[in-house]
């Protein structure tokens, strides 16, 4: 297939790199010319504005920060309306507000093209190892189109329901990870403080019902000392702002997230929001420590 893809970073790049490499023709837009390079040598088009990619592709793949940049590329000046034609479809991969991709979907079917949220879970490494979680709104017949292709960025790749319905699961699923990247933090830094070895408590603890994939992923990379971005926290502090405006919106009460969402604030504030998420242990041991 013609595939566009916009927002080659952390995430995108190796997404991308899995198209290419399973046959597919690359259009590529980017506002920074060194995102390019690693296509450089590849079955991949460059175009100097999305409307270009837009009107060389059959799909366009779109991965970028959040809405008002999702927006940009997909209606702006030169976007993907203004070269798409109909027929064309644009999944957005991006984690934004499921209210927000609704509206851009719309706006796009009034041009006769279709909009699949397809947000993803599994960061850099999953990005890497094809192994992202994807999930997956918006029309039936778009969805088994777009999924051969979506299959070979992710090992998940689940249809939950109309346009806005994969975000409204991407929210779901940060509630879980924020709370549970949090919930390990706290218990492994309630045990130094008290004396005991956090690695003995872990391996305790994935022996019993405390198990998740968090502790034994997040906890170990947590013992390693490894801050290292594979999602860095200022995107997990969007993504929680994101869940409180929808449960604003709602007038629902979301506790554990709402907490979670101010201790997400405090890292960004701290100056460490460019680390990993699980970067929330150091904000806690700094808290922690007597003056």
């Amino acid at each position: 297939m013609q595939v566009g893809f916009i927002g080659l970073g952390l995430m995108g790049r190796p997404m991308a790199l899995h198209l290419e490499k399973a046959g597919h023709t690359l259009h590529l837009w980017a506002r920074r010319p060194e995102s390019l390079a690693p296509f450089s040598t590849v079955n991949a088009k460059t175009h100097a504005t999305p409307a270009q990619v837009a009107a060389h592709a059959e799909v366009v793949i779109v991965m970028v920060a959040d809405a008002p940049d999702v927006e940009a590329v997909c209606l702006g000046a030169d976007g993907l309306a203004s070269g798409g034609k109909p027929g064309l479809i644009v999944v957005d991969m991006s984690t934004i507000n499921p209210n927000a991709a609704r509206n851009i979907g719309l706006r796009l079917a009034e041009q006769g093209i279709d909009f699949v949220d397809a947000p993803v879970s599994g960061g850099e490494t999953g990005a890497i190892n094809a192994a992202l979680t994807i999930m997956v709104g918006g029309k039936a017949a778009a969805f088994d189109k777009v999924k051969p292709l979506l299959e070979k960025m992710g090992k998940s790749v689940t249809l939950i329901g109309d346009s806005g319905a994969g975000q409204v699961a991407k929210a779901c699923n940060q509630i879980l990870t924020g709370v549970g990247v949090m919930a390990v933090a706290e218990a492994f830094n309630f045990a130094a403080r008290s004396g005991v070895d956090p690695a003995k408590v872990r391996e305790a603890l994935l022996g019993g019902f405390a198990y998740s994939k968090i502790l034994e992923n997040h906890g170990q990379r947590m013992l390693d000392r490894n801050f290292k971005p594979g999602f860095k926290a200022w995107m997990h502090q969007k993504d929680l702002r994101i869940i409180m405006e929808e449960a604003h919106r709602m007038g629902l009460m979301l506790p554990s997230a709402a907490a979670t969402a101010q201790i997400f604030n405090a890292i960004v504030g701290s100056g460490m929001g460019e680390n990993d998420s699980i970067t929330a242990l150091q904000l806690l041991e700094k808290m922690s420590t007597p003056e």
